[in-house]
């Protein structure tokens, strides 16, 4: 695997809030009509990255790219090794793939997925 960049988060401010700006400024067609109201961004088209925005679940604001892996537990202890830390174990998304995070040494969060938010949303 290629190891690419196959979904983006854009995450803070409250109920709404980045959905409407994003969705004003880009003209992004934006779906959060999900059991976890997150807002989908409609790709466009087939080979488009994914991406999606909403407000974080602790508050922070951050912005974070996901990176497709064949494995997520074995990426993340290389990442440890190079001097980075878990952020997130490998986790499942209700409805879509498995992801998990780190932090590289700068403390930069990156998103690992293994599987595919479309059709997710």
């Amino acid at each position: 695997m290629s190891s690419r960049i196959v979904h983006f988060e854009i995450m803070g401010g409250s109920s709404g809030e980045l959905e409407t700006f994003y969705a004003a400024l880009f003209g992004w067609k934006i779906n959060s009509n999900n059991p976890m109201h997150y807002g989908f961004i409609e790709a466009g088209e087939p080979r488009a990255v994914t991406g999606g925005v909403g407000v974080s679940h602790d508050g922070s604001k951050r912005v974070t790219v996901y990176v497709q892996v064949d494995d997520l537990q074995a990426t993340l202890d290389s990442a440890e090794k190079l001097g980075g830390k878990t952020i997130l174990p490998p986790s499942d998304v209700p409805g879509g793939p498995r992801i998990a995070m780190f932090a590289d040494p700068a403390g930069n969060v990156t998103g690992l997925m293994q599987g595919d938010w479309r059709g997710a949303g």
